[in-house]
């Protein structure tokens, strides 16, 4: 497996520095996953250099392994964002190895009461990216109070615009509250929650999250659920298919049952506002569309 790669956080600074004044000054952030960095590039602005170790959505984040620039950026950073709940242990591993006293970790996990064995896909929570945010702001302010009216304006910013996303979760939940969906695994569980979908199989995709095999009677039930019409939005993480997820994939398309795919990574050249825009209003089209 490659190593995904990333830029250092000098040279991803690089356009915007006149003879390197200006990046001393700036918070170095390095966050594990994209969307985690996202959030501290709408926080902090300019005065914040961010890093954002997975970012390739092509790329199956699970099978990511940490190299040594890996490491030195996580040991120079004054602030780390990572996800917890055992979704990315190399970034604790990492964090732990190299002790700063200057260092701030902020941890999803942490902020909504999630552990090891709860579903880790906590970015899917509506509730969880704000919590980030207001903890990323109130590090920032007291590490560089003089910026702190910016980072004051840029989390309200962040805040109404993901309260406007809350307001299409819950359009879709007043129309399609109770709708019957399935999943291969359980990535977009805590949204699908948020919408008021009732989640089948959910055994299923325990096992496939745990990399355990299905057993032959969770396997029977899912295929039913597409077969039988009870599902009526399949959900798949399109960084992870091989054969299984493939042969559900073609039930579901034979028997009419609506498919979405769903990532764990930020696509490229997305926000997080436009990324959960864009899948909240795939789920309104396909269920639009089995209305008619």
């Amino acid at each position: 497996m490659r190593p995904l790669l990333f830029a250092a956080v000098m040279l991803a600074a690089a356009p915007f520095l006149s003879a390197g004044a200006f990046a001393a000054d700036r918070v170095s952030v390095v966050a594990a996953e994209n969307f985690y960095g996202d959030v501290a590039r709408q926080i902090g602005g300019d005065h914040v250099a961010v890093t954002s170790i997975l970012s390739n959505p092509d790329e199956d984040p699970h099978l990511f392994e940490t190299s040594p620039s890996t490491a030195r950026a996580v040991a120079d950073a004054g602030i780390v964002i990572y996800n917890g709940a055992g979704y990315d242990p190399w970034m604790e591993k990492l964090v732990s190895a190299s002790s700063a006293d200057s260092r701030t970790a902020i941890v999803a996990a942490a902020l909504t009461g999630r552990k090891a064995g709860d579903n880790p896909h906590l970015w899917y929570d509506p509730a969880t990216l704000p919590a980030v945010a207001r903890a990323l702001g109130g590090e920032l302010v007291r590490r560089d109070p003089e910026n702190t009216a910016d980072y004051e304006a840029n989390l309200a910013k962040f805040t109404l615009s993901m309260e406007k996303i809350g307001k299409e979760i819950a359009n879709v939940r007043k129309a399609y509250g109770g709708t019957e969906v399935t999943a291969t695994e359980p990535v977009f569980g805590y949204m699908a929650e948020a919408l008021g979908f009732k989640m089948l199989n959910g055994k299923f995709q325990t096992a496939v999250m745990n990399d355990a095999e299905p057993t032959p009677k969770q396997v029977i039930a899912f295929e039913k659920s597409l077969k039988d019409g009870s599902a009526k939005i399949l959900f798949y993480n399109s960084q992870v298919t091989d054969q299984a997820t493939e042969r559900l994939l073609g039930i579901a398309k034979e028997n009419k049952v609506s498919v979405i795919g769903v990532t764990e990574t930020m696509p490229a050249g997305q926000t997080i506002q436009s990324w959960f825009a864009g899948q909240i209003g795939a789920v309104e089209k396909a269920l639009a569309a089995r209305a008619q």
